[in-house]
């Protein structure tokens, strides 16, 4: 028989460094899981990417157990983690942060094929130069 759902959370977290403190206890706490043992399989899970913003889907059940789901980072995590940027433009269409090239759109495509809603390479690769647009970073496409 399947265990009966309570909730399904989503989160984001660095990778490799979930901890007690907030937003992590606090949101996790009403529910009754014991949060230090998801921040240890969590941090386990994640550590050899340490740092980047991962995305997770925590499902808790009514006997106070979960699972979770690591999904890959946001697609602007990754382009700025790949032009080694702080943040986008905040005027995108006017003042351009940086530019991705060929190289650099496939490997964003290939780390985020999972999570998009499409598995044509082109089409991917569109998604990543529109975020990209976005953030006022040229692309190569």
């Amino acid at each position: 028989m399947a265990k009966e759902v309570k909730k399904i959370i989503k989160i984001t977290i660095p990778a490799g460094q979930a901890s007690m403190a907030p937003p992590i206890g606090p949101t996790l706490a009403p529910y009754g899981i014991n949060t230090q043992d998801f921040c240890t399989q969590f941090n386990t899970k994640t550590q050899e990417d340490n740092g980047i913003l991962t995305p997770v889907v925590l499902t808790i059940y009514e006997d106070r157990t979960f699972d979770f789901i690591l999904k890959t980072p946001p697609t602007s995590e990754l382009i700025r983690r790949e032009l080694k940027i702080k943040k986008g433009s905040e005027k995108p269409n006017i003042n351009k942060v940086g530019k991705l090239s060929k190289e650099q759109v496939k490997k964003i495509v290939e780390i985020k094929m999972p999570d998009l809603n499409t598995a044509d390479y082109d089409q991917a690769a569109k998604i990543v130069a529109g975020t990209a647009k976005q953030m006022g970073v040229e692309t190569e496409i």
